[in-house]
This record gives C-alpha cells, structure tokens and sequence, in this order.
C-alpha cells in the first residue's frame, strides 16, 4: 500500500487565492475633529478671541460712560511627522504571489492614522511639538468622571460626562468608546429590568447616546488604561495636513539603526528596495473665549475615568512677581501644553498630568510673558517662576 506520506510529493496543494485579513482601518480623530486647509509651512497661526468686552450701565443724565477692551491670542499649530521605510529583498520581492507594496501601503497608512489617535486623543508618544492631548486638557479643565456604580448617572446625571461638556456651553456631537464598552450600555436598564439599548435581542443595539452615536473604533489605539468613553464637541479641535501620506520606492541608500547610527541595510549592496511612507500635520483645540468661558480655562471634551483611573501627579506652578520682596501674582494664565489654568490669590496654578516633559507659558496683562518647561516622573512636583512686570 502507497501510504500518504509516501505520495506527499505528488499530492496537489489547494492555495486559496487570497490572504485572509480584515479590512485596514482609519483614524478616529481625523474623521470626527474638524479639517482645516492644507498648512503651507511647518506652522499654522490661528487667531482667537481672547477677552470679551463688557458692558455698564450708566446712572443719572449725565453718568460718565465707563470703558472696556477686546483682545485677541495667537494659537499654532505645528506639524510634526510620521514616517516608516519597509525594506524588501528584490528577489523576494520578484517571486511573491502578490503585489509586496499594495499590500504593505494600506496597514501602514492604519498604522499612520492609529499613532495620530493615540497622540492627539490620548497623549500616547505625542510629539514634543503639539499641544496636550485632549484626556490631559480636559483632566485640567475637571472634566474627568468615574465610573461608579451607575453608568447611567455616570454619563447623563449632575457632574456626568454629557453635564461636564455642557456646563462649559458645548454640545456633544460626538463619542467614542473602548470596543468593549458595548457591553456596559446593554447593561443599563430600567425601572422594570428592560435593557435601554435593545428594543429586542434579534435586532442589532443602536448605540447612540442622547442623540449622539457612539464609535467604537478599531484600529488598536484607544487606550483602554486612559479611559472608556471620550466624549464633547469634535468640532472645536481642528487639524491641518502639511504632508498628506506620501509613498516613495527606495533602491539606493542606507538605513541606520536610529540609536546606535549603525548601518542596518546597504540597498544597492544587499540588492534590496525599501516603501517609505512619510505623513506630516498639527493640530490643536483653539478654546476661544465665551460669555460662558471668558477665561478660556474649560474644555469641550469630556471623559469616562476606567475604573482604576490611571495615575497622575500634582503639578503645581507658582507664580511670584519680580519685585525686590516676591509677591504672588493672582489671575495670571498658565499654560501647560496647552492647557489653561488662571493662579489663586496664592499664585498658584495646579495641574494633574502624567509622566513627561510639558512646556510652560505664563501670561498677565502688564507682564512679560515668561516660556518654561516641567518634567513629570513618578512624584508630585512644585515649580516656582518669575513674572516680570513691564517697565
């Protein structure tokens, strides 16, 4: 008898003629916060109202009008890149089944869109460039929630998410939630046990909340450990592309390991071709003053803590004047990353931030503005800087 393993080599091999793979996925951040044109330059200036007029009442016939001031900031946008380079053998590259590049092009631009989300929603890996991510600005601003005991209160009650966003005088046009969150919102019932978000169990879930439909994105980058839900107004933060995603095939050159600076690959010597893929754009969250927000210290966002919240340190900055004695100076603005906070009468401006290096910039009309930066590790930490008064 011709046992099967005797016949192996002349035994067909059925190929399936495809690769079994789900679809590349796209970006959260840059389908929901709102495009603006393309920048022109490694920096974009973006003009926003910064302090509102006020208005008096008059007493008597002839009562002396009093006066007011309107005011304007500069807020940038800096364009930092995302760049990969494959490098393939061409002998590889010539026997393959399958077109190498066409696959490679479409995971790395979910790769691209994935480090976008991380960086700008969750602060993961930001670049030293762009401004605090959107957890960390509405952590400043208050506007984190804990989950507790009941979901329900803890998105729509007094000092629940959808509350935070709107007591700042936003509206929530849009959520996003970690892919398990599902389970959490067919957990919410009512008085007599019905699930709130399935009118049966044949029919599909519609997971939307107060009108707003939840995503739930796909591409790895929610960062579970940060928070659950993110929700508020995405059209107040704002992205430009400098670079849109560029691809260029490399047959010269060499590529070096980015630490050591040794040289990884010779292209022309190791008869290899390389995919690079380059993706540069800045973003940021202009907060423009409002008769709600005059001080231009809130947040338009809004977020579900997990239930161990991750850890963050005490930062606090105080400010003191110039003077031969020190005094605090009060209503002065700090900005950490962007992040906005007015100093107490104690000169004091506290941040909870996580670990990193952060830039600082202190304001006050009739002082110079000072720019400084603060280093977060694994402890709280005090600063202390000096705000010139002006001549």
């Amino acid at each position: 008898m011709i046992t099967r393993e005797q016949a192996e080599a002349i035994i067909r091999q059925q190929v399936v003629q495809a690769i079994e793979q789900d679809a590349p996925k796209s970006s959260t951040f840059l389908s929901l916060a709102r495009k603006l044109p393309n920048m022109t330059s490694n920096q974009t200036r973006i003009r926003v109202l910064d302090f509102l007029p006020t208005a008096y009442w008059v007493t008597g016939d002839t009562g002396f009008k009093q006066t007011s001031e309107q005011a304007w900031d500069n807020v940038f946008l800096n364009a930092e890149e995302l760049a990969v380079i494959v490098p393939i053998p061409e002998a590889v590259f010539s026997d393959a089944e399958f077109d190498i590049f066409g696959q490679v092009t479409p995971r790395v631009t979910e790769a691209i869109g994935a480090r976008v989300d991380g960086a700008a929603i969750f602060g993961i890996n930001r670049p030293a460039g762009w401004r605090a991510d959107i957890i960390t600005t509405a952590r400043q601003a208050g506007n984190n929630v804990a989950p507790g005991s009941d979901l329900f209160a803890a998105l729509y009650e007094p000092n629940g998410v959808w509350d935070k966003v709107e007591s700042n005088g936003y509206s929530v046009n849009g959520a996003i939630a970690k892919p398990g969150f599902r389970a959490q919102l067919r957990g919410i019932r009512d008085e007599v046990g019905r699930s709130m978000f399935l009118a049966n169990v044949q029919q599909p879930g519609q997971y939307t909340l107060d009108g707003t439909p939840v995503t739930f994105p796909e591409n790895g980058a929610f960062e579970t450990t940060v928070a659950s839900l993110v929700a508020g107004d995405w059209s107040k933060a704002v992205y430009a592309i400098r670079q849109d995603i560029t691809v260029k095939i490399l047959d010269q050159g060499v590529i070096q390991d980015p630490t050591t600076k040794a040289i990884v690959y010779n292209l022309a010597q190791q008869d290899l071709i390389a995919l690079r893929v380059v993706f540069r754009m800045g973003w940021a969250l202009p907060n423009p003053a409002t008769r709600l927000d005059a001080n231009r210290t809130s947040c338009p966002f809004a977020y579900l803590e997990p239930a161990t919240a991750i850890t963050t340190q005490t930062v606090t900055i105080n400010i003191k004047d110039n003077a031969d004695t020190p005094a605090n100076v009060e209503n002065a603005y700090v900005e950490v990353a962007g992040a906005r906070i007015k100093t107490g009468s104690n000169g004091n401006a506290v941040f909870n931030l996580r670990a990193g290096t952060y830039d600082v910039k202190v304001t006050k009309k009739g002082y110079t503005t000072v720019n400084d930066s603060v280093t977060v590790a694994a402890q709280a930490v005090t600063k202390n800087m000096t705000l010139p008064a002006q001549a």
